[in-house]
């Protein structure tokens, strides 16, 4: 494997950070922990500080030798833990430690079944109205967008994937299409574990099975982008609420289930 190049400073000043200072990869865990073991270590060691960009896609798939699917995968659990951010368009950066005094919503506050229901109710609340301003402001750019997340997503349902990345990066882009940069801070900010899959095993749970699950949840991003792309807010709010309380009922409904990821 020949040696990757090092990344070229970003605008911040910051200093660049070359893949071989990870080290060797190892194989005998799974490769998505691989990954997300390797890159949380460099941060809270240190090699990675705070403002750095995380080396692109292409770099760290080379450089474990995996897929795209596991990279996406790998930082979408780097988001959730609070390390790191994906500013549209730009890349992957390295966050400063949280100030414990500030709110958030971290990885301990999904214990439970309820309390990822009650995050749910959040966002509804939230993403309904950001539905309707992406209707009202989406442009050309920001359909294209959205249409490449909805893509992405039913290449993963054919995969074994939970299909988490598409799925977060499809709501990224409507709360982008509202054109107030105060949505999507705070979606990047919530990050992928307000996707219920990332907390509770809703794929394996679902008496539909995995595949269908996916598919039902595709078809519901698919009504509220056809009612984003053809302007109707209200359909487009309509679509959105409808969305996220499938997602709180199919909760619900499986709460006697009581499978939590680790």
């Amino acid at each position: 494997m020949q040696p990757p190049q090092t990344l070229t400073p970003p605008d911040n000043g910051m200093a660049a950070f070359a893949l071989q200072d990870l080290g060797a990869p190892r194989r005998p865990r799974g490769l998505v922990t691989e990954v997300v073991d390797s890159l949380a270590g460099s941060i809270r060691e240190g090699q990675l500080q705070p403002g750095t960009k995380l080396p692109t896609e292409a770099e760290i798939m080379s450089h474990f030798g995996v897929s795209r699917t596991v990279v996406r995968e790998a930082i979408s659990k780097l988001q959730a833990s609070g390390l790191v951010e994906t500013r549209h368009g730009i890349g992957t950066f390295v966050l400063a430690p949280q100030d414990p005094g500030n709110f958030k919503i971290a990885a301990e506050d999904f214990t439970t079944i309820a309390d990822v229901i009650s995050v749910l109710e959040l966002r509804i609340s939230l993403e309904t109205e950001t539905a309707g301003l992406a209707a009202l402001r989406r442009t050309a750019e920001n359909l294209l967008a959205m249409k490449a997340a909805l893509d992405a997503f039913k290449v993963s349902i054919q995969q074994d994937s939970d299909a988490v990345p598409p799925d977060f990066q499809f709501h990224m882009e409507v709360a982008h299409s509202t054109g107030n940069r105060h949505f999507a801070d705070l979606m990047t900010y919530l990050g992928t574990m307000i996707i219920p899959r990332t907390r509770v095993n809703t794929t394996l749970n679902a008496p539909e099975g995995r595949l269908k699950y996916l598919q039902r949840v595709h078809l519901e991003h698919e009504n509220i982008y056809e009612a984003i792309q053809q302007q109707d807010v209200e359909a487009a709010r309509t679509a959105m609420r409808t969305h996220l309380s499938n997602s709180r009922e199919r909760l619900q409904k499986g709460n006697n289930l009581h499978t939590m990821q680790p």
